[in-house]
């Protein structure tokens, strides 16, 4: 299904709006921040048609407000049930799926702080992986109106039958895209199996690759509404982005003399591979930085202390895999890292997103070496920009580009054919080996 956009004359103008004319009631708005006067260029999109009753997949940059793109609504939606009828009749109305932990407890939290003053019958039900199942069948006897959960934690209880979802009224796809994605979709796919068909679905997302977006619509029925805050795969104009093209094992002394020269506050290292980042975080250590990893194979509690040490400030650098690139959010994070370039270039858009959030400035750096020009090419693709190469000072480059990787940065991957002559003068050497080695003595 195409999915149809807002025609220009409907879209509202920037920083007029309020989120009451936006159609948010008096109680919810007396419980917003005092610091959020207007809502963002998401917020005045969605939450509209979101109230309206209408299917919406929203696509805005990282750090635009999308929690709230929904949450707000949902909120509204929930309280107003909850004022016409008993609550302990109330069932989960309202499910929030999102790919990672971290995530699901940044969303649970930013809503929960709002839901706690507006109402006390009002509950929010975190599921996910690394707490403890009988922590969490406990509170599901509570009969929470929302959840917030991770795929593969909530199916584990459904089909326990510990939660049942015939009574999603709300089903919100955050981080779509990755949701979308093999390693999601055929949990989210049973997951859907056991709701209503009749529901308001809601997909948001920072990235939307072409080849996810008919799939997006088939999950789209209810005169659904596609808005773009944003350019996809757009990347916010408060970042700034450097490159630096560097040796390969060279890095990790560029990351060091980085980290000393500059002596940011904070600093967000991102790296692909799991032992790779407790080794680049041992040695950051070893040089005098205060530093630690955080990836999947860690402790939650052990993930969770670690991200909320790095929020107050008690730890400077966390080398970080992927399960940080999406939706987490540190205030005011100043600098980005990218001590690898992702193989996936949405990746590197909601890798960067993590700072310069909220219109606030931030820094992007990623160190480079020859291997990684596909890479480079794709983002480059991805985001329409240039993102030339620079050098980094006291770190020549003296690696040479591999001959697979051709001028534009593509990778040749086909090996260049032998001449005919080559392969039948090997088959001629062949032969008389074989002869030869059957030849009795004399």
């Amino acid at each position: 299904m195409t999915i149809p956009k807002p025609s220009p004359s409907t879209e509202p103008s920037p920083e007029s709006l309020t989120f009451a004319e936006l159609g948010v009631n008096a109680a919810l708005c007396s419980v917003l921040p005092a610091a959020l006067k207007h809502p963002t260029r998401v917020q005045q999109l969605a939450i509209p048609a979101i109230l309206a009753g209408r299917d919406v997949l929203a696509l805005s940059q990282t750090g635009s407000g999308k929690t709230l793109a929904f949450g707000l609504p949902l909120l509204q939606a929930i309280h107003q049930q909850l004022e016409s009828v008993s609550s302990s009749a109330s069932n989960a109305q309202a499910l929030i799926l999102v790919p990672t932990r971290e995530l699901a407890q940044q969303v649970t939290m930013a809503l929960h702080a709002l839901a706690s003053k507006l109402s006390s019958s009002l509950k929010i039900q975190l599921l996910s992986g690394g707490i403890a199942q009988e922590e969490q069948l406990a509170e599901l006897a509570a009969k929470p109106q929302l959840v917030v959960a991770t795929p593969g934690r909530l199916l584990d209880l459904c089909t326990q039958s510990h939660l049942s979802l015939d009574s999603i009224k709300y089903l919100v796809l955050d981080e779509a895209d990755r949701l979308l994605e093999m390693g999601f979709w055929p949990d989210v796919q049973k997951l859907m199996a056991m709701m209503p068909k009749c529901k308001q679905t809601l997909l948001f997302s920072a990235t939307l690759p072409e080849a996810l977006d008919s799939l997006a619509g088939k999950l789209l029925s209810n005169n659904p509404l596609r808005v773009e805050a944003s350019t996809r795969n757009a990347v916010a104009a408060e970042i700034e982005e450097r490159l630096y093209l560097v040796n390969k094992g060279s890095k990790a002394q560029a990351l060091i003399a980085l980290l000393k020269q500059y002596q940011w506050p904070q600093v967000l290292v991102f790296i692909s591979a799991r032992d790779d980042a407790d080794a680049i975080a041992k040695r950051l250590v070893k040089a005098g930085i205060n530093a630690t990893a955080l990836h999947g194979e860690q402790d939650q509690t052990v993930r969770s202390q670690t991200l909320a040490d790095f929020k107050a400030h008690r730890i400077q650098v966390v080398v970080a895999t992927d399960l940080m690139a999406r939706g987490i959010h540190v205030d005011a994070l100043p600098v980005v890292i990218n001590l690898d370039l992702p193989t996936s270039a949405p990746v590197y858009v909601h890798r960067i997103g993590r700072t310069a959030r909220a219109g606030a400035n931030g820094l992007a750096i990623s160190l480079v070496c020859h291997g990684e020009m596909p890479s480079l090419t794709a983002i480059r693709n991805l985001t329409a920009r240039e993102l030339p190469l620079a050098s980094l000072a006291d770190f020549p480059v003296t690696d040479k580009p591999s001959e697979r990787v051709r001028e534009d940065g593509t990778d040749n991957k086909v090996a260049p054919k032998r001449p005919p002559r080559d392969k039948q003068a090997n088959r001629r050497s062949l032969n008389k080996l074989s002869i030869k080695a059957f030849k009795g003595k004399r």
